[in-house]
Formats: structure tokens, C-alpha cells, sequence
């Protein structure tokens, strides 16, 4: 149901659990009371089964009714075991070897800096729900892309496409290299040399602002020019070939996170979107990053190799 092995679910539980035990106790004794904390009725619902109604409702969109149904418990339950696990999972950031976790902009260029690794960034949108008539600014949400209402997500993944962070949420309409400074992408590309990040076109200045940092496609010439310089076609086309094939494995990594229905459409409010999606970044980098076991040999193998 949540697309998670046991293991993760099992690291996930030994993580989250004694933080979210911390602060309901902060939040029992943060005011005067009349009887000791923890007196009165007890949660129905265990930590592990809030953390599972919010995997699910992340995986598959459930309606927070239909969970209600399926734990037997009040929908006023399920949404309040989603909101407390949901930002849980967000400020846990996304995991890279030794079980270090990424959870900033500055942290992912740090860290690419450090390890010496190539770097591919792209922004995908996510659909959302239309504001309202009276709303202002209710044209800023549409996309110039696909023409729907929409949030823009920054995702930054290493060269096999495992992620390495996603956030930074804004309008539709907001450009790519726009976000991507907004984010802080070219202020700290400022305090590296080495660092080397693969984009598509919709990030075209980005390489002089950043020393080179940031690659980008060779531009098309005109064909006037073209006509001039005899073999320019072919090159060019060449090393916009080989840079998309190094830069599809981020695209790939996009796909990932829209198999999740919450990032798919988002029907919730649209300022819960940001944990939304660096929650699912992060439980997605846990499953990029979990050994799997590996496949047994079947019987038609094991009979040829006898």
C-alpha cells in the first residue's frame, strides 16, 4: 500500500516516532492543568498506524473518509494524525550515503562539493486546485507551459537520478531560472569552484552567472549563420544529444516522486504544498537508498546451471 519495503517503514518508525513523542509531551505540559499529562482518553490511533494513514494518503491520495473508514475512526482523526506525521516527514530531508540528510539548498551544493559529483536540476509543476474569483492575484497561478493552474517544484538529483533535494515551491507562472535564484541556487554556487550542475534551457544565464557551474544546451544558430559555417549543424546537435542523455536521469527522478498521487494533483491547500513535496522527496531518497534484496534464481536457471 505505501510502496515502502519493511525496512524503510521500520527505520521510518525508530526516526519519526521519539520526535513526535517529544512534542505531543512539550504540548501537554506547555500550559497549566488541572490533572497530569496523559490523563483523560487516549488516541485511538498508535503512532504506527498515523504514520501508515499518512504514507497511504501521500502514496495513493486517499480522502481522509476513506481512511476513516478503513482504521475505524473519526475523519477528524485522520486529519489530524496527517497534519502532525505529514511535517514530520519534511523536516527529515533527503538521505545520501552514510545516512547523512540533505534538508537545504546550501547543504546540497555543500555536499556536492565536497563528494566532487555532477549534479542535474530541472523544475516540475504540480497541478493544484483554482483560487477563488476574489482572490488577488489569481492569474499568477497559471502556468505558461500547460496552461493549468500550478506550483513549480525545484528538483535536484545526482547523476543516477537518486534525490538529493526537492522544494523551494512557487507559482506556475514563476520561471525556472527565476526559482532557481529565488532558492539561493547562484548565492551559494558563489563559495564553489567544483561544482557542476546540469540543467535544460529554461536555465539559460545561470552558466555566467556561476562561473560555468551551471550547464546548460548549446543554443540553435540561425540558419543564416548556419549556411556560413558547413558541419556546425551536426556538432551542435551532437552536444545537445550527449548533454540531454547525462541530464534524462533527473527526469526520470521526477517520475518517481509524480507516482506518488499527492504530487500527481494536489487537491489540498496550496501552502501545505512545500511539505508535501519535501516529504515524499524524502521517504523517495529512503527507498533510492535501501539495499534491496537481491532475486532468487528461478527454477528454469537453476536446473540449466545443474
Amino acid at each position: 500500500m505505501t510502496g515502502l519495503s519493511g525496512q524503510v517503514i521500520a527505520e521510518l518508525v525508530a526516526e519519526v516516532g521519539p520526535v513526535w513523542q517529544a512534542r505531543q509531551d512539550a504540548r501537554l505540559s506547555d500550559r497549566p492543568r488541572r490533572r497530569a499529562p496523559g490523563a483523560g482518553a487516549k488516541y485511538r490511533l498508535v503512532f504506527v498506524d498515523r504514520l501508515l494513514v499518512t504514507l497511504v494518503h501521500l502514496r495513493h491520495g486517499s480522502t481522509h473518509d476513506v481512511l476513516a473508514a478503513w482504521f475505524g475512526v473519526d475523519r477528524s482523526t485522520i486529519t489530524r494524525a496527517i497534519n502532525e506525521i505529514r511535517p514530520l516527514l519534511a523536516d527529515r530531508g533527503c538521505r545520501v550515503e552514510q545516512g547523512v540528510r540533505l534538508r537545504t539548498v546550501a547543504d546540497v551544493v555543500a555536499y556536492l562539493d565536497s563528494v566532487r559529483q555532477t549534479a542535474l536540476m530541472d523544475a516540475t509543476e504540480i497541478r493544484v486546485r483554482r483560487p477563488t474569483v476574489k482572490r488577488a492575484g489569481r492569474h499568477q497561478f497559471i502556468s505558461g507551459k500547460s496552461r493549468q493552474n500550478a506550483m513549480k517544484a525545484l528538483m535536484i538529483s545526482d547523476a543516477q537520478g537518486r534525490v538529493l533535494f526537492c522544494g523551494a515551491t512557487c507559482r506556475g507562472s514563476t520561471a525556472d531560472i527565476t526559482q532557481a535564484r529565488q532558492a539561493g541556487v547562484t548565492d551559494w554556487l558563489e563559495h564553489t569552484t567544483a561544482v557542476e550542475i546540469l540543467t535544460d534551457a529554461g536555465y539559460q544565464g545561470l552558466g555566467a552567472q556561476t562561473c560555468g557551474q551551471v550547464l546548460t544546451p548549446t543554443l540553435k544558430h540561425h540558419k543564416k549563420r548556419l549556411e556560413r559555417m558547413p558541419g556546425i549543424t551536426e556538432l551542435r546537435a551532437a552536444q545537445r544529444k550527449s548533454h540531454a542523455r547525462r541530464r534524462v536521469r533527473v527526469e526520470h527522478g521526477i517520475a518517481h516522486l509524480k507516482n506518488w498521487r499527492s504530487l500527481a494533483r494536489h487537491l489540498g491547500r496550496r501552502e501545505i504544498l512545500d511539505d508535501t513535496v519535501r516529504a515524499v522527496a524524502g521517504l523517495l531518497s529512503d527507498h533510492q537508498h535501501t539495499d534491496r534484496p537481491q532475486r532468487r534464481p528461478t527454477a528454469a536457471l537453476t536446473a540449466s546451471s545443474m
